[in-house]
């Protein structure tokens, strides 16, 4: 937006400024005298001068000129109202010029004649991308690819519930090998989130070099390489490998994919996106369930439920291939002294202008550049010099690990991956003796998660985070003692499992599901994002593959019904963290979280 000040009301005509990048255009005739300020670009042009002279010339009553304390600035926007300020009756010569100074954002008309109140400028049909300057088209890309990685790990969670049972089966195995122990079958379910936990700590230190486009493309060919060793695996520790590929593609994933959507997309909607790419997540969950229900009952069906993801990684290799790297990490890159500043910020605007889809003047993005680049300057000469890992835990970085990390912790040590990959056993002990009948149920759930995802996606601006995490968490903690009555008292009521597993999937995906992930990259402050992101993906994935690792044996050890006391008992310790540690931040920009919440 150009200087408004010379058109405040009380400012005499000499103290007019001509706006940076702007001609001035003078018309007048006996209905009104009017001044524009046009783009340098089309002010020149014989068009443009015709379409503006007829527009102010056009014959209307003689009115009387306002005192100038009543005159008033008329946006031009693109509304019905906007044209009406000229009370144009042919436009057809000022159609060119109207056209384009509906696009800038620094044209601006000042009439003399008119007394009328100012006109808000409108983007009706253009919504939030509009506002920002981005198109629909431009979002969908940048946001479908990097989401994909979550989708691939949700296709894990959904096919490793299916294929521990088909590898384990004597009759659907296919295999000699198929008598494992259960520390062997723990392997197989939680051999990716190990993977991921090493990814994670990889991507601490990698991923800046990187960046998140190319730690994006690496992630997709970890997953078709781990995907295809473990499809065609003629052994178990084979199989074990490729599991740990796979799951180091998952590390990569999920860290790389949050900071580019954020980075990325208009800030207005960068809530909705981030929140989204775990709708994607819950997706792949329910596509691993549908393809475990065709293949359950095949032999060999574990390796196509395992290999099938291939593809799926191939379209987001080649996706995240053909996207730019995020303006803002190229910034970073050159303010950290590790690329020419001059150099970064041309590839910045570069990869700006494919972003944004529509053609906004090179002023408007260079403007958007330097103030990155200003904001990102300044962040760095607050926070002071240094880079170590302990940096983390000290003052405003600890505040938001203990927050986004602890967050992410209760997600997994309340039960959810033992709910997760073991939702086929659970059933069939529930009395869906049938493999097959159990895998059917997995999907029915798996369509409630997906629904009440999408509620929270919805509703997490308008109702807030922690109304929806205490309301969430506390229906976990009822959902989880409910199992534990189950395998009790309540033997004889298989209804009440499923019912408590429903419970706890749409509990789970109103709260911890969407709203940890968005806390996470959100909270951290600028100069510590990437680096805490890594440790609380490391802190996530950690957690999950303990807790998967160790239900099996803890489940032999002290039965179902305990087990699930333990997940209820520390659901509660997870609801008065959340009601004691967790800040509302609706509504609040990134800057606003970091001044006036971790201060």
């Amino acid at each position: 937006m150009g200087n408004l000040a010379p058109y405040l009301p009380g400012r005499g005509r000499r103290g007019i400024k001509k706006p940076r990048g702007l001609a001035k255009l003078n018309t007048k005739s006996t209905a009104m005298a009017t001044s524009v300020y046009l783009p340098s670009s089309f002010a020149t042009s014989a068009t443009a001068v015709r379409g503006i002279t007829s527009l102010v010339t056009t014959s209307r009553p003689r009115r009387r000129c306002l005192p100038r304390s009543q005159r008033r600035l008329y946006p031009l926007g693109r509304s019905p109202a906007a044209m009406d300020a000229f009370h144009v009756s042919s436009t057809q010569a000022a159609e060119p010029l109207l056209h384009a100074a509906a696009a800038h954002r620094r044209l601006r008309v000042r009439t003399h004649a008119q007394g009328a109140e100012e006109l808000p400028s409108t983007e009706a049909g253009d919504g939030a991308a509009a506002e920002a300057g981005y198109s629909l088209a431009s979002i969908i890309l940048p946001f479908v690819f990097p989401a994909l990685g979550g989708l691939l790990f949700g296709y894990d969670i959904g096919a490793t519930s299916g294929a521990t049972i088909s590898v384990h089966s004597a009759d659907l195995s296919g295999t000699t090998w198929f008598n494992l122990s259960s520390v062997q079958l723990g392997l197989v379910a939680s051999g990716s989130l190990y993977g991921a936990l090493g990814g994670s700590i990889l991507a601490y230190r990698i991923a800046d070099f990187l960046g998140r486009r190319i730690e994006l493309v690496t992630a997709a060919a970890l997953y078709i390489s781990g995907a295809l060793v473990t499809g065609f695996a003629p052994n178990f520790v084979v199989l074990i490998i490729g599991r740990l590929l796979y799951g180091v593609g998952i590390g990569l994933a999920m860290h790389g994919a949050p900071l580019y959507i954020a980075e990325t997309c208009p800030p207005k909607i960068r809530g909705t996106l981030i929140s989204l790419k775990e709708l994607f997540i819950v997706l792949g969950i329910l596509f691993g369930y549908l393809v475990g229900s065709f293949e359950i009952d095949v032999v060999g069906g574990w390796r196509y439920m395992f290999g099938l993801s291939a593809p799926l990684a191939a379209i987001m290799a080649v996706g995240m291939w053909s996207l730019p790297p995020s303006p803002r990490w190229l910034l970073l890159r050159a303010v950290q002294g590790k690329s020419p500043l001059e150099t970064n910020k041309k590839k910045a605007f570069l990869a700006l202008r494919r972003l944004k889809g529509v053609s906004p003047s090179d002023m408007v993005l260079k403007e958007e550049i330097e103030n990155n680049l200003v904001s990102i300057k300044a962040a760095y000469a607050e926070q002071g010099s240094g880079g170590n890992i302990l940096e983390i835990f000290e003052g405003a970085s600890l505040k938001a690990f203990i927050i986004g990390g602890g967050l992410v912790l209760f997600q997994q040590i309340t039960g959810q991956p033992s709910v997760l990959y073991y939702a086929t056993s659970i059933l069939q002990t529930a009395g869906f003796s049938a493999a097959s009948d159990a895998a059917k149920v997995s999907i029915l759930i798996g369509l409630f998660k997906f629904v009440m995802t999408g509620v929270a996606v919805f509703k997490v601006d308008d109702l807030g985070r922690r109304p929806l995490l205490i309301g969430g968490v506390s229906g976990i903690t009822v959902a989880l003692f409910l199992l534990a009555a189950y395998y009790k008292i309540l033997s004889g009521f298989p209804f009440v499992a499923v019912g408590a597993l429903l419970l706890y999937v749409g509990s789970y995906q109103v709260s911890f599901g969407p709203i940890s992930w968005l806390m996470v990259s959100e909270i951290f402050p600028l100069r510590t994002r990437g680096r805490g992101i890594s440790l609380a993906v490391l802190t996530n994935f950690g957690s999950n593959a303990l807790v998967t690792f160790a239900f099996s044996p803890l489940q032999g050890y002290l039965g179902p019904a305990n087990i699930f006391l333990l997940f209820g008992a520390i659901s509660l310790l997870a609801l008065v963290f959340v009601i004691l540690n967790v800040p509302e931040t609706k509504g609040l920009s990134l800057e606003d979280i970091e001044s006036k919440i971790l201060k």
